[in-house]
């Protein structure tokens, strides 16, 4: 057996961009195999699979997959392990974001919250269960720090990451002993892309963090790292990765 095909295999959600890319890179630095799922940022994904694979042949493949259907949950799972294998941890990193004023938000909005940050990882550690467990794995959840400290004017974000908060503990129960399942908390790692913090709001939270900065997706990424293959007694914990934010929140 080729020495490559020992190496731990990882699929990352939304991995395509930002903080998912990074992880997805960090993990491929520590001799994962990553599996890069995305849904439309087909460009951005190629592109990184196609970086990873000149470092090392043969380490990493991208799925495309809308995890609002549960159905393609199961495939992007299934694809993962024919791609190669076998499955070893699974980073659900994919999320949606944005505000839901009270007396101004519709099913749609709830729908696209809670799915993309609740209901998408639990079927996604459903679907990968049976793997992890033969394989003793790990899953590590990108949750925030607003699941403990509701962020003003995006009240439904809040519900759902408190729900994927508790989904990590719930699952950390159900899976062990053979998986352990854990949380990375962000504080102010990267700013939306659409601009939804204006500067004063930006200066604002930097200020209220005890480290007077916002930090990088590598901040993140190398604690995902650290929780999948360098903690072996760790589980059912979330980490704050903030900055020191949520001292003051």
């Amino acid at each position: 057996m080729d020495e490559s095909d020992c190496a731990p295999v990882v699929l990352v959600t939304g991995a395509a961009r930002r903080v998912g890319a990074a992880i997805a890179r960090r993990l491929h630095e520590d001799g994962a195999r990553v599996c890069v799922h995305y849904r439309g940022s087909a460009e951005e994904a190629r592109r990184l699979v196609a970086d990873l694979e000149r470092a090392r042949s043969g380490s990493a493949h991208c799925v495309a997959a809308d995890l609002s259907d549960v159905g393609a949950i199961g495939r992007l799972v299934a694809d993962c392990v024919a791609r190669f294998g076998r499955l070893d941890g699974l980073v659900n990193n994919a999320s949606s974001f944005f505000a839901t004023p009270v007396g101004a938000t519709g099913p749609e909005a709830w729908d696209d919250l809670v799915g993309s940050n609740l209901r998408a990882p639990f079927f996604l550690c459903q679907a990968a269960a049976a793997e992890l467990k033969e394989r003793r794995g790990a899953i590590v959840n990108i949750v925030d720090i607003h699941a403990e400290r509701p962020l003003e004017g995006y009240p439904v974000y809040s519900i759902a990451k408190a729900g994927m908060a508790g989904l990590t503990r719930a699952m950390a129960v159900e899976l062990g002993p053979e998986v352990r399942v854990n949380g990375v908390s962000p504080g102010a790692i990267m700013w939306p892309d659409d601009g939804q913090f204006v500067p004063d709001e930006r200066a604002r939270i930097i200020a209220t963090s005890l480290l007077k900065r916002i930090g990088s997706p590598r901040d993140i990424a190398d604690v995902v790292a650290f929780l999948l293959f360098h903690a072996p007694y760790v589980t059912g914990q979330i980490l704050a990765v903030d900055g020191g934010r949520s001292a003051y929140l």
